[in-house]
């Protein structure tokens, strides 16, 4: 391999490095996946009876490997490719032919191929998490480097295998181990994969984003900028990474963006340059860059525009002057937006946008419409419907949602559980939170928490919806409705007593017309109300119609094809073995096969018929006449009364004395 002093110097510093590597895999990937393909479901005895020992571990024929290794066959000789038997069942992810070479003497750690690589270096290539559990309970360590320098953490980083970098750290491995070209785990997942995991998920573990490679004096954040990584670029700037660091040649990552005609980028780092600070565009920049300023900015907007909207036309003033005081609020509209606004912008200003127009509302109900609403019954009502609409909002607003917290100590043991239990994937592992993840729980990226029996994140309540607050929030939606109701009602009491009109004579634009010349500020208010009471009203019934009638969160039906829990297994393995009885051949091709092949069809355990859903929801017991199913969702991992066959799993006889939790 050629030295980083021989490269050309205007060439990608890591680039021979990388590919010689991804060559150098592809050809041992090749060899596996033409071993794969060819496996035949179910070998019969002519079919493997002469198979040699290679062509057998690979195809996972164990009775000819057996066979061979009784025969006397020496299970540590490397075959013509320098390749031991090992190295083969680790790569094809052959478990039960592992353990019985190692039982026969096979060395775990033993080197070969043109990497120089371990057996358990090609398993995590493969990305085979059961395999890299199995070596290391019998004793393979995963910080030996192969021919390239690379420990395990290193490969599977550069690969993409999120599930094995946990495993690895969870078992004692430096996550700022670095290679002998200084390149540590980060910064291979930061030029090499344009997701969010790895990465997220070795922040979260603390890894270092100042060290620097040995080469190019690079940190994660230039080899972002050099592979145009945008996903990662943004997630390393959000964690805190340096723009100013300067690499070896004097180079800061926007120059190394620049370097490689990455425009975008550029002008998007810049852009956040001042956002955080790091460069001056204006005297305000100071008040504009704080975050808490343009929180409060913000929030407070909507208040005020609320306000202006409807205060200007109802001002007694010639129309010139109502003219130029709204010119002036549209130019200190856009001045704000310009300054003010960022991206956080649609999750912070939802809820005050309610409590602005909660209070106008409640402004023009006392000042304008109460003197019309002479009935102490509906007065009396209106303020019943205020206290437990109040009442719910601040609880579905400030009760913890079922936020899933747990400590370093049980993170690191819930990884090293799932890995052993092999059912460490990311349908039910958290890369952010690094938690098991229970049934019916979400990440929720504004939040940054899992969240027990998710529904949604909701902005109008700046809280997210889930297993401790879902009764307030549609409490809320339903006394909002009802008063935005009772608003719009107040102010049609307002106008038949200010200026009564009739549709047939009047007509629509007739009515516009008196209305708003009567009262602006009323005509404004309405209009919100109806405005309110569409998105309302049709939140809450989707809200009530999963809850009651399909027993679903929110999250489970805009993602049911994820969930395997909500699927009917028994309707799905019928439907697929009446396909394949049924199923005609058409130029080579059954019938199923072009149509993707069976449907999930629903089987929701969590049903329990309308009412029951209901009482579930709200915890009704009317003295115990009624009995909700009570179910603590931040632990729920398997579907009750499943319990049992989880228990049977079969686990790894993994010793775990040799390691220590970090």
């Amino acid at each position: 391999m050629a030295t980083m002093e021989e490269l050309d110097p205007t060439c990608n510093p890591m680039q021979p490095l990388l590919e010689e590597r991804s060559t150098s895999h592809s050809d041992q990937s090749l060899r596996s996946e033409k071993v794969d393909n060819a496996i035949p479901q179910q070998p019969g005895h002519d079919d493997y009876r002469n198979y040699d020992i290679v062509r057998a571990t690979q195809y996972g024929v164990f009775e000819r490997v057996q066979e061979l290794i009784e025969g006397g066959f020496d299970v540590n000789e490397n075959d013509r490719e320098n390749v031991s038997l090992l190295h083969w069942a680790a790569i094809n992810n052959r478990t039960e032919i592992v353990k019985y070479f190692v039982r026969k003497g096979a060395v775990v750690d033993k080197f070969g191929g043109d990497l120089n690589s371990t057996p358990l270096h090609w398993a995590t290539r493969q990305g085979h998490l059961k395999m890299i559990v199995l070596l290391m309970s019998l004793g393979a360590d995963p910080t030996l480097r192969d021919g390239e320098g690379c420990s395990c953490i290193h490969l599977a980083a550069q690969f993409g295998h999120t599930a094995i970098v946990a495993y690895l750290i969870a078992k004692g491995h430096d996550v700022d181990m670095v290679d002998q070209h200084g390149m540590t785990a980060l910064m291979y997942a930061s030029y090499r994969i344009f997701a969010y995991d790895p990465v997220r998920m070795l922040l979260t573990f603390n890894a270092s984003m100042d060290k620097t490679d040995k080469m190019q004096g690079n940190t994660p954040l230039h080899f972002a900028c050099q592979s145009g990584n945008t996903v990662i670029i943004k997630t390393l700037i959000t964690a805190g990474a340096n723009l100013d660091a300067l690499n070896a040649k004097g180079q800061t990552p926007i120059d190394v963006a620049a370097m490689h005609k990455h425009t975008q980028i550029v002008k998007r780092l810049h852009e956040m340059r001042i956002e955080l600070g790091y460069d001056t565009r204006h005297c305000l920049q100071k008040y504009t860059n704080d975050k808490k300023v343009r929180r409060k900015v913000m929030l407070v907007f909507p208040f005020i525009a609320l306000w202006a909207i409807g205060a200007i036309p109802e001002m007694e003033s010639d129309w010139y002057i109502k003219l130029a005081l709204a010119v002036v609020g549209i130019i200190l509209w856009k001045l704000t937006a310009h300054f003010f606004f960022d991206d956080k912008m649609m999750t912070v200003m939802p809820i005050s946008i309610y409590l602005a127009t909660k209070l106008w509302m409640y402004y023009t109900w006392i000042v304008y419409l109460v003197p019309y609403v002479q009935s102490t019954e509906k007065n009396i009502l209106f303020t019943l419907n205020t206290i437990l609409l109040t009442y719910n909002f601040w609880k579905a607003w400030r009760t913890n949602p079922g936020y899933i917290e747990t400590d370093r100590t049980e993170k690191i043991k819930v990884i090293l559980e799932l890995a052993e239990d092999q059912t460490l994937t990311l349908n039910q592992f958290c890369s952010t939170c690094l938690i098991h993840r229970p049934i019916r729980s979400k990440h929720c990226n504004t939040c940054n928490k899992c969240v027990a029996k998710m529904d949604h994140h909701c902005p109008w309540i700046d809280n997210c919806v889930g297993a401790d607050n879902h009764k307030f929030f549609i409490g809320y939606l339903f006394f909002l409705f009802g008063m935005i109701c009772w608003c719009f009602h107040g102010c049609r009491i307002y106008w038949n007593h200010v200026c009564p009109f009739d549709v047939y004579v009047d007509g629509i634009t007739g009515i516009i017309y008196k209305v708003v010349k009567t009262s602006p500020w009323v005509a404004w208010i309405a209009l919100n109300s109806l405005g309110h009471m569409l998105w309302v009203g049709i939140l809450l019934t989707c809200q009530l119609y999963q809850i009651i009638w399909l027993g679903m969160t929110t999250n489970e039906r805009i993602n049911f094809v994820k969930y395997e829990y909500l699927h009917d297994k028994e309707a799905k393995l019928k439907e697929m073995a009446d396909m394949k009885g049924h199923g005609h051949s058409d130029g080579g091709h059954s019938h199923h096969s072009h149509h993707g092949g069976p449907k999930a069809k629903s089987k929701n355990p969590f049903h329990r018929g309308m009412f029951k859903n209901m009482v579930d929801l709200f915890g009704w017991r009317f003295c115990g006449l009624l009995r909700p199913n009570k179910l603590d969702y931040r632990h729920l991992f398997v579907l009750p009364g499943e319990e049992a066959a989880v228990s049977k799993r079969l686990k790894f006889n993994v010793n775990r004395e040799n390691y220590q939790f970090v």
